[in-house]
């Protein structure tokens, strides 16, 4: 898997959404074939990219991460997309995140050299692999997360049997009651810090947490926030007061895309050491117009932001009408193997009747009720019969949380404001 491959790779017939007569082509030759989603140049059901939100997400949170005094690694899941990766590190990304090991092959492949897998690693397999990635490239930079003395003893039971396997970096993960990973309690993050720290196998470089699984979207983000940052804080400088870190820099990351600005604040405490704080924002670089808006708008109001100035929807998906069997029902042909529906069923927020090039706001009324894995529901009240789509008609969808919709596509096309490709991103798994 060279880097060409990934960066600027052929995509054809059998890609989903590809037009279905139409020779390969590269990546970097899309924007010339001249291609428009609303004139009918793609088959539907289609995931698109609006490339000025893209570029204005991504420039926002690189430019606000800067004012905070801190980097961005942004979690690579979130799209797995190596051209999304390449606009993230040019904008001024420290490295990125990933959630496993095979992705962090593809990052590296990509040309990322600072990478964080925000997870614990603890399989042969994987361990190895981490290891060849560091001897195959020498500027490679990897921490991973360890949260137990049991993960820490199968770590160093494989490095046991190794020849040279030099330490790993690693970040001490604290945790919730009755969330994820993490130590509990203080005092099980500080007996598994003094084991990192006495292991060959390791080296402690700093401390992670994750805040979004009780981010709310109200007033009672704050006192959250602020308790599992003061955990940190408190770690932190125990770890820093007896000499448990390994490196001359401290690490401090947490992050997530609904209440990245409560954690940003506290990510580099006066240790008497250089810290580097990492946000590891993922959903920011597409948003959304679901459940990530909701957050962010209020993310808006305790930045002194006006509303949309922060983050903007770039995903959506467009599918046509194929039936209207019963009044106030039609049936789109776009279901679950394409779209998001893990938090909310998708969102109608545009239409373009048979023929029209540009897109249009839809009644308020219309929502999507119900998915099937190829179809969809959309239903609407009397009073807008008059307003009803027809059998034809292309219906834009927006989504509540895109990570699983990018699961769902192996490319999206990069449109401008009037829908023509310009671009294309790739999804590798």
């Amino acid at each position: 898997m060279t880097s060409e491959d990934l960066l600027d790779p052929l995509i054809g017939p059998g890609f989903k959404g590809f037009p279905h007569t139409a020779p390969a082509v590269r990546r970097s030759a899309i924007a010339a074939c001249g291609w428009n989603v609303l004139a009918g140049d793609l088959p539907l059901p289609i995931a698109l990219l609006k490339r000025a939100a893209v570029d204005h997400n991504v420039a926002w949170l690189q430019g606000q991460a800067r004012r905070w005094g801190i980097d961005l690694a942004p979690h690579g899941k979130t799209t797995m997309s190596p051209q999304l990766f390449a606009r993230q590190l040019a904008a001024g990304a420290w490295g990125m995140t990933f959630a496993t090991v095979t992705q962090l092959g593809v990052g590296v492949a990509a040309g990322v050299r600072n990478a964080l897998i925000a997870n614990q690693v603890l399989g042969e397999g994987d361990l190895a692999a981490i290891q060849s990635l560091r001897r195959e490239h020498a500027a490679l930079r990897v921490v991973f997360l360890v949260d137990s003395p049991a993960q820490l003893a199968l770590i160093e039971a494989w490095a046991e049997q190794q020849a040279d396997s030099p330490p790993f970096e690693v970040l001490l993960e604290l945790g919730l009651p009755g969330a994820r990973t993490g130590c509990r309690t203080h005092v099980e993050a500080v007996a598994l810090a003094e084991r990192l720290h006495a292991s060959p196998a390791v080296r402690l470089v700093g401390i992670e947490c994750y805040e979004g699984l009780g981010a709310k979207g109200d007033a009672t983000d704050l006192p959250y926030a602020a308790s599992l940052m003061d955990r940190v804080d408190a770690i932190a400088r125990h770890c820093h007061e007896n000499g448990l870190f390994d490196s001359d820099e401290v690490l401090l990351s947490a992050g997530g895309s609904a209440i990245f600005d409560l954690v940003a604040t506290r990510l580099t405490p006066a240790l008497g050491r250089p810290v580097r704080g990492l946000l590891r924002s993922g959903c920011y670089v597409t948003h959304d117009h679901g459940s990530y808006k909701r957050f962010v708008n209020v993310v808006e109001s305790r930045l002194g932001c006006a509303l949309g100035e922060s983050l903007r929807p770039a995903l959506e998906v467009w599918a046509q009408v194929q039936s209207c069997p019963e009044p106030c029902l039609a049936i789109l042909a776009v279901g679950r193997r394409d779209l998001s529906f893990d938090i909310e069923l998708p969102m109608p927020i545009a239409r373009a009747p048979r023929g029209a090039t540009a897109a249009s706001a839809v009644p308020a009324s219309w929502k999507i009720t119900a998915l099937n894995d190829q179809h969809a529901h959309l239903r609407w009240d009397a009073a807008d019969a008059a307003l009803a789509p027809r059998v034809g008609e292309r219906v834009g969808l927006g989504i509540s949380h895109p990570c699983t919709t990018f699961d769902k596509w192996h490319w999206m096309p990069m449109v401008d404001a009037d829908y023509r490709v310009v671009d294309a991103a790739i999804m590798v798994f």
